[in-house]
């Protein structure tokens, strides 16, 4: 058997590019588009968000990745600041997240420093958001515990009441200004390591690491990245 059926046998797909690119984040940025173009899943753009706390427990939940910015390098998320994964941040501003398409043989992994996103920057995907959406983020004290579902109605209700809003126009399809609550943003993950990963026969996967440095504040600047191929 020759190299060449070797390498026929053990194919990755589309694989990733035998010289590695100066930088991953095309590559990662044209996967995600793939898979919404695509529509396989509902949310094709939720990733596993991973953080820890003070003591270095972690924990991970799944957040949707709303835009990632190839240029200077960074995805973007929203959340509750007072929920357990805003807590954490808030104590120790490091995260890493995983996104997995299984029908495309698809992964990566990303890790970096978490900064909050600019103000109207939050503001602006908070009003693109379904009002019942927005509306649940008054409500709901993220994480917190509650005695009941029907509890959690009554403070739906209650921010109904708080906000003066007009509730027939809601339904009704009408627009209804909701603010943003002060405690509701986004989150940018700047990407200082980065992994991508495309499946291969045997589970001989193709897989490679980008890493760079990252300079302090909440627009870093950023080092060159660093390319190197893994063994699966």
């Amino acid at each position: 058997m020759s190299k060449g059926d070797l390498s026929d046998m053990f194919s990755s797909g589309e694989g990733l590019p035998e010289t590695l690119p100066a930088d991953p984040l095309p590559i990662l940025k044209a996967w995600l588009d793939e898979e919404a173009e695509a529509a396989r899943v509902p949310n094709p753009n939720a990733m596993t968000l991973a953080t820890a706390d003070s003591e270095g427990r972690p924990s991970a939940r799944i957040v949707l990745c709303k835009s990632i910015v190839e240029d200077p390098g960074y995805l973007v998320f929203y959340t509750n600041s007072q929920s357990r994964k805003g807590q954490e941040l808030e104590g120790n501003p490091r995260a890493a997240a995983v996104l997995h398409w299984d029908h495309s043989g698809r992964q990566a992994r990303v890790e970096g420093r978490v900064v909050r996103s600019p103000e109207a920057e939050s503001d602006a995907y908070f009003a693109s958001r379904h009002w019942t959406s927005r509306l649940g983020a008054w409500a709901s004290a993220q994480s917190e515990p509650i005695e009941s579902r029907e509890a959690l109605l009554e403070r739906v209700t209650q921010a109904v009441i708080d906000l003066d809003l007009d509730l027939g126009a809601l339904l009704e399809g009408g627009h209804v200004e909701i603010p943003r609550p002060a405690h509701w943003f986004g989150y940018r993950l700047w990407i200082e390591r980065a992994e991508l990963w495309s499946g291969g026969t045997g589970r001989i996967h193709d897989r490679a690491v980008w890493s760079r440095t990252l300079g302090s504040g909440d627009n870093p600047v950023v080092g060159r990245w660093s390319a190197t191929r893994l063994q699966p």
